[in-house]
Protein backbone atom coordinates (compact mmCIF):
# COMPACT_ATOMS: atom_id res chain seq x y z
CA UNK A 1 0.00 0.00 0.00
CA UNK A 2 1.11 3.21 -0.66
CA UNK A 3 1.32 6.07 1.96
CA UNK A 4 1.75 9.51 0.01
CA UNK A 5 2.23 12.89 1.62
CA UNK A 6 4.47 16.55 0.52
CA UNK A 7 6.82 17.56 2.49
CA UNK A 8 10.03 20.28 1.49
CA UNK A 9 13.48 19.41 1.52
CA UNK A 10 14.14 20.29 5.17
CA UNK A 11 11.72 17.10 6.55
CA UNK A 12 13.80 14.49 4.06
CA UNK A 13 16.96 16.09 5.36
CA UNK A 14 15.61 15.81 9.18
CA UNK A 15 14.19 11.93 8.55
CA UNK A 16 17.36 10.95 6.87
CA UNK A 17 15.88 10.20 3.89
CA UNK A 18 17.93 10.01 0.76
CA UNK A 19 15.60 11.65 -2.11
CA UNK A 20 14.38 10.63 -5.07
CA UNK A 21 15.20 6.77 -4.46
CA UNK A 22 13.64 3.89 -3.25
CA UNK A 23 15.03 2.27 0.13
CA UNK A 24 13.99 -0.66 1.45
CA UNK A 25 13.38 0.11 5.71
CA UNK A 26 12.15 -2.30 8.37
CA UNK A 27 9.46 -2.22 10.39
CA UNK A 28 10.15 -0.26 12.91
CA UNK A 29 11.72 2.95 10.56
CA UNK A 30 8.36 1.86 8.83
CA UNK A 31 6.20 2.49 11.95
CA UNK A 32 8.20 6.15 12.91
CA UNK A 33 7.90 7.45 9.20
CA UNK A 34 4.15 6.46 9.14
CA UNK A 35 3.71 8.57 12.55
CA UNK A 36 5.80 11.60 10.85
CA UNK A 37 4.74 11.88 7.56
CA UNK A 38 1.33 13.18 8.96
CA UNK A 39 -1.84 13.81 6.48
CA UNK A 40 -1.57 11.42 3.77
CA UNK A 41 -3.77 9.60 0.98
CA UNK A 42 -3.30 5.90 1.13
CA UNK A 43 -3.63 3.92 -2.50
CA UNK A 44 -2.81 0.74 -4.09
CA UNK A 45 0.34 0.21 -5.33
CA UNK A 46 3.98 -1.58 -6.16
CA UNK A 47 5.27 -1.71 -9.40
CA UNK A 48 4.21 -4.42 -11.56
CA UNK A 49 0.47 -4.28 -9.51
CA UNK A 50 0.15 -0.25 -10.78
CA UNK A 51 1.47 -1.49 -14.37
CA UNK A 52 -1.62 -4.23 -14.19
CA UNK A 53 -4.05 -1.64 -12.84
CA UNK A 54 -3.24 0.76 -15.53
CA UNK A 55 -3.67 -2.28 -18.53
CA UNK A 56 -6.96 -3.10 -16.20
CA UNK A 57 -8.18 0.86 -17.08
CA UNK A 58 -7.44 0.50 -20.70
CA UNK A 59 -10.15 -2.56 -20.90
CA UNK A 60 -7.76 -5.65 -20.60
CA UNK A 61 -8.32 -8.29 -18.55
CA UNK A 62 -6.00 -8.37 -15.68
CA UNK A 63 -5.03 -10.33 -12.39
CA UNK A 64 -2.21 -9.62 -9.94
CA UNK A 65 -0.07 -12.43 -8.45
CA UNK A 66 1.06 -10.93 -4.88
CA UNK A 67 0.63 -11.81 -1.38
CA UNK A 68 -0.75 -9.60 1.64
CA UNK A 69 -1.49 -10.47 5.39
CA UNK A 70 -5.35 -10.73 6.58
CA UNK A 71 -4.73 -7.13 8.45
CA UNK A 72 -6.63 -3.89 7.79
CA UNK A 73 -4.05 -2.98 4.74
CA UNK A 74 -4.11 -6.09 3.17
CA UNK A 75 -7.71 -6.16 2.66
CA UNK A 76 -8.10 -2.84 1.82
CA UNK A 77 -5.49 -3.41 -0.92
CA UNK A 78 -7.56 -6.46 -2.43
CA UNK A 79 -10.50 -4.89 -2.44
CA UNK A 80 -9.63 -1.84 -3.76
CA UNK A 81 -7.79 -3.80 -6.49
CA UNK A 82 -10.80 -6.36 -7.27
CA UNK A 83 -12.97 -2.57 -7.40
CA UNK A 84 -10.30 -1.00 -10.08
CA UNK A 85 -11.37 -4.36 -12.62
CA UNK A 86 -8.12 -6.32 -11.63
CA UNK A 87 -8.27 -9.82 -10.63
CA UNK A 88 -6.44 -10.52 -6.98
CA UNK A 89 -5.98 -14.50 -6.72
CA UNK A 90 -3.99 -14.74 -3.49
CA UNK A 91 -6.57 -14.18 -1.04
CA UNK A 92 -5.23 -12.22 2.50
CA UNK A 93 -2.62 -14.57 4.62
CA UNK A 94 -4.26 -15.47 7.61
CA UNK A 95 -2.15 -15.28 10.70
CA UNK A 96 0.64 -14.11 9.24
CA UNK A 97 4.07 -13.96 10.95
CA UNK A 98 4.15 -10.52 8.79
CA UNK A 99 2.14 -7.55 8.27
CA UNK A 100 1.24 -6.27 4.70
CA UNK A 101 3.68 -4.33 3.19
CA UNK A 102 3.71 -0.46 2.61
CA UNK A 103 5.39 2.61 1.19
CA UNK A 104 5.81 5.79 2.63
CA UNK A 105 5.94 7.87 -0.30
CA UNK A 106 7.29 11.53 0.33
CA UNK A 107 6.56 14.22 -3.07
CA UNK A 108 8.97 17.17 -2.39
CA UNK A 109 7.82 20.23 -4.03
CA UNK A 110 9.79 19.13 -7.56
CA UNK A 111 7.05 16.45 -7.44
CA UNK A 112 10.53 14.29 -6.99
CA UNK A 113 9.13 11.07 -4.75
CA UNK A 114 11.64 9.56 -1.93
CA UNK A 115 10.33 5.84 -1.40
CA UNK A 116 10.78 4.14 1.81
CA UNK A 117 9.40 0.62 1.25
CA UNK A 118 8.73 -2.18 4.43
CA UNK A 119 8.17 -5.18 1.95
CA UNK A 120 6.28 -7.43 4.72
CA UNK A 121 4.54 -10.45 3.62
CA UNK A 122 4.83 -9.47 0.15
CA UNK A 123 8.81 -10.90 0.27
CA UNK A 124 7.29 -14.15 1.14
CA UNK A 125 5.85 -14.66 -2.30
CA UNK A 126 6.99 -18.32 -3.31
CA UNK A 127 6.20 -20.94 -6.56
CA UNK A 128 3.07 -22.28 -4.14
CA UNK A 129 1.47 -18.51 -4.80
CA UNK A 130 1.61 -19.03 -8.67
CA UNK A 131 -1.79 -20.10 -9.76
CA UNK A 132 -1.36 -22.35 -12.17
CA UNK A 133 -4.84 -21.48 -13.90
CA UNK A 134 -4.26 -17.94 -14.18
CA UNK A 135 -1.10 -18.41 -15.82
CA UNK A 136 -2.39 -20.93 -18.28
CA UNK A 137 -4.94 -17.84 -19.07
CA UNK A 138 -2.04 -15.06 -19.83
CA UNK A 139 -1.04 -13.49 -22.99
CA UNK A 140 1.22 -11.14 -21.61
CA UNK A 141 3.05 -12.10 -18.06
CA UNK A 142 5.24 -9.05 -16.58
CA UNK A 143 7.52 -9.88 -13.79
CA UNK A 144 9.18 -7.66 -11.14
CA UNK A 145 13.38 -7.87 -10.93
CA UNK A 146 12.65 -7.28 -6.89
CA UNK A 147 11.41 -10.66 -6.67
CA UNK A 148 14.94 -12.08 -7.21
CA UNK A 149 16.02 -10.83 -3.88
CA UNK A 150 14.77 -14.04 -2.23
CA UNK A 151 15.24 -17.86 -3.28
CA UNK A 152 11.47 -17.97 -3.03
CA UNK A 153 10.58 -15.04 -5.25
CA UNK A 154 12.82 -16.65 -7.66
CA UNK A 155 11.30 -19.51 -7.99
CA UNK A 156 7.73 -17.52 -7.99
CA UNK A 157 9.19 -15.70 -11.03
CA UNK A 158 10.22 -19.14 -12.68
CA UNK A 159 7.11 -20.80 -12.47
CA UNK A 160 4.97 -18.10 -13.57
CA UNK A 161 7.30 -17.40 -16.66
CA UNK A 162 7.49 -21.71 -17.43
CA UNK A 163 3.35 -21.60 -17.30
CA UNK A 164 2.87 -19.06 -19.26
CA UNK A 165 5.21 -19.77 -22.04
CA UNK A 166 4.02 -23.08 -22.24
CA UNK A 167 0.50 -22.12 -22.58
CA UNK A 168 1.64 -19.78 -24.95
CA UNK A 169 2.09 -16.80 -23.37
CA UNK A 170 4.82 -14.13 -23.29
CA UNK A 171 6.59 -13.27 -20.57
CA UNK A 172 9.04 -10.39 -19.71
CA UNK A 173 10.72 -8.70 -17.44
CA UNK A 174 11.43 -4.94 -15.76
CA UNK A 175 14.96 -4.20 -14.63
CA UNK A 176 13.76 -2.64 -11.04
CA UNK A 177 16.80 -0.21 -10.83
CA UNK A 178 20.33 -0.10 -10.98
CA UNK A 179 21.22 -1.58 -7.45
CA UNK A 180 18.87 -4.47 -8.01
CA UNK A 181 20.57 -5.34 -11.47
CA UNK A 182 23.77 -4.99 -9.81
CA UNK A 183 22.68 -8.06 -7.28
CA UNK A 184 21.85 -10.03 -9.88
CA UNK A 185 23.58 -9.02 -12.95
CA UNK A 186 24.26 -12.83 -14.22
CA UNK A 187 20.47 -13.77 -13.57
CA UNK A 188 19.24 -10.96 -15.54
CA UNK A 189 21.43 -11.56 -18.39
CA UNK A 190 20.34 -14.65 -18.71
CA UNK A 191 16.41 -13.85 -18.00
CA UNK A 192 17.56 -10.86 -21.17
CA UNK A 193 18.58 -13.48 -23.54
CA UNK A 194 15.52 -16.23 -22.34
CA UNK A 195 12.36 -13.90 -21.72
CA UNK A 196 10.22 -12.19 -24.64
CA UNK A 197 10.75 -8.69 -24.09
CA UNK A 198 12.90 -6.14 -21.19
CA UNK A 199 12.14 -2.78 -19.76
CA UNK A 200 14.72 -0.49 -18.27
CA UNK A 201 15.73 2.48 -17.92
CA UNK A 202 19.12 4.35 -18.75
CA UNK A 203 20.73 3.59 -15.70
CA UNK A 204 19.58 0.02 -15.35
CA UNK A 205 20.84 -0.92 -18.95
CA UNK A 206 24.05 0.61 -18.43
CA UNK A 207 24.46 -1.29 -15.06
CA UNK A 208 23.33 -4.13 -16.84
CA UNK A 209 26.49 -4.21 -18.89
CA UNK A 210 28.72 -2.66 -16.87
CA UNK A 211 28.94 0.41 -19.18
CA UNK A 212 28.70 4.10 -18.96
CA UNK A 213 27.53 4.54 -22.53
CA UNK A 214 24.29 3.66 -23.53
CA UNK A 215 24.70 2.96 -26.67
CA UNK A 216 26.76 0.43 -26.00
CA UNK A 217 24.61 -0.88 -23.73
CA UNK A 218 21.61 -0.94 -25.43
CA UNK A 219 23.43 -2.71 -28.69
CA UNK A 220 24.58 -5.61 -26.58
CA UNK A 221 20.91 -5.84 -24.88
CA UNK A 222 19.23 -5.82 -28.72
CA UNK A 223 21.95 -8.83 -29.50
CA UNK A 224 20.62 -10.41 -26.71
CA UNK A 225 16.78 -9.86 -26.11
CA UNK A 226 14.11 -10.31 -28.62
CA UNK A 227 12.60 -6.85 -27.32
CA UNK A 228 13.97 -3.98 -25.27
CA UNK A 229 12.87 -1.13 -24.57
CA UNK A 230 15.23 1.91 -22.64
CA UNK A 231 13.10 5.05 -20.90
CA UNK A 232 15.26 8.00 -20.02
CA UNK A 233 13.96 10.78 -18.06
CA UNK A 234 12.66 13.68 -19.87
CA UNK A 235 14.29 12.00 -23.09
CA UNK A 236 13.35 9.96 -26.57
CA UNK A 237 12.48 6.42 -25.62
CA UNK A 238 14.46 3.60 -27.55
CA UNK A 239 12.60 0.41 -28.69
CA UNK A 240 14.62 -2.24 -30.86
CA UNK A 241 13.22 -5.67 -31.70
CA UNK A 242 15.31 -6.87 -34.26
CA UNK A 243 15.79 -4.47 -37.41
CA UNK A 244 13.05 -3.18 -35.97
CA UNK A 245 14.07 0.46 -34.33
CA UNK A 246 11.94 3.43 -32.85
CA UNK A 247 12.73 6.79 -31.00
CA UNK A 248 9.71 8.14 -29.37
CA UNK A 249 9.72 11.66 -28.42
CA UNK A 250 8.86 12.35 -24.82
CA UNK A 251 6.93 15.64 -24.52
CA UNK A 252 8.24 17.13 -20.68
CA UNK A 253 5.41 18.36 -18.20
CA UNK A 254 6.21 19.22 -14.57
CA UNK A 255 5.44 16.31 -12.55
CA UNK A 256 2.66 16.81 -9.74
CA UNK A 257 4.20 13.58 -8.60
CA UNK A 258 6.59 11.20 -10.47
CA UNK A 259 5.17 7.94 -8.49
CA UNK A 260 4.08 5.72 -11.41
CA UNK A 261 5.72 6.97 -14.25
CA UNK A 262 7.78 4.14 -14.94
CA UNK A 263 4.87 2.11 -14.44
CA UNK A 264 2.37 3.66 -15.96
CA UNK A 265 4.88 3.44 -19.33
CA UNK A 266 5.12 -0.24 -18.76
CA UNK A 267 0.78 -0.25 -18.83
CA UNK A 268 0.54 1.82 -21.97
CA UNK A 269 3.36 0.04 -24.12
CA UNK A 270 2.26 -3.55 -23.01
CA UNK A 271 -1.65 -2.59 -23.51
CA UNK A 272 0.10 -1.36 -27.22
CA UNK A 273 1.78 -5.15 -27.27
CA UNK A 274 -1.34 -7.00 -26.68
CA UNK A 275 -3.49 -4.74 -29.59
CA UNK A 276 -0.16 -5.99 -32.38
CA UNK A 277 0.67 -2.10 -32.53
CA UNK A 278 3.87 -1.01 -33.58
CA UNK A 279 6.84 -0.06 -31.65
CA UNK A 280 6.31 3.06 -32.22
CA UNK A 281 2.80 3.50 -31.43
CA UNK A 282 3.27 1.68 -28.06
CA UNK A 283 5.99 3.57 -27.05
CA UNK A 284 3.40 6.62 -27.91
CA UNK A 285 0.98 4.73 -25.58
CA UNK A 286 3.50 4.46 -22.92
CA UNK A 287 4.79 7.81 -22.80
CA UNK A 288 0.81 9.49 -22.65
CA UNK A 289 -0.28 7.19 -20.27
CA UNK A 290 3.17 7.99 -17.94
CA UNK A 291 2.29 11.65 -18.59
CA UNK A 292 -1.28 11.16 -17.45
CA UNK A 293 0.00 9.26 -14.25
CA UNK A 294 2.84 12.58 -13.32
CA UNK A 295 -0.03 14.93 -13.72
CA UNK A 296 -1.83 14.08 -9.81
CA UNK A 297 -0.95 12.14 -6.93
CA UNK A 298 -0.51 8.57 -7.02
CA UNK A 299 0.78 5.52 -9.10
CA UNK A 300 -2.33 4.80 -11.02
CA UNK A 301 -4.11 6.72 -13.36
CA UNK A 302 -7.08 9.03 -12.60
CA UNK A 303 -8.47 9.16 -16.48
CA UNK A 304 -9.56 7.11 -18.90
CA UNK A 305 -6.93 6.24 -20.75
CA UNK A 306 -8.23 4.48 -23.77
CA UNK A 307 -9.57 8.17 -24.27
CA UNK A 308 -6.33 10.18 -24.28
CA UNK A 309 -4.79 7.55 -26.30
CA UNK A 310 -7.89 8.56 -29.00
CA UNK A 311 -7.22 12.23 -28.72
CA UNK A 312 -3.66 11.57 -29.60
CA UNK A 313 -4.69 9.27 -32.98
CA UNK A 314 -3.34 6.43 -31.37
CA UNK A 315 -6.12 4.31 -31.85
Amino acid sequence: MDMIAPVDDFFLSEMAIQKGIMQLVELERSDMLYQAMGDHRQIPGGSVANTVAGCGNLGLKTAFIGKVADDEIGKTYVTETEAAGTHCPNAPVSGAAMPSSRSMIFVSPDGERSMNTYLGISSELGPEDVPEEVCNETRILFLEGYLYDKPKGKEAFETAARLTRYAGGKAGIALSDPFCVERHRGDFRKLVKELDYVIGNEHEWKSLYQTDDLSYALEQAAGDSGLIVCTRSGHDVALVQGDNHAQVPVHEITPVDATGAGDQFAAGFLYGMAKGADLATSGRMGCVAAAEVISHYGARPEKDLKELFKAEGLI
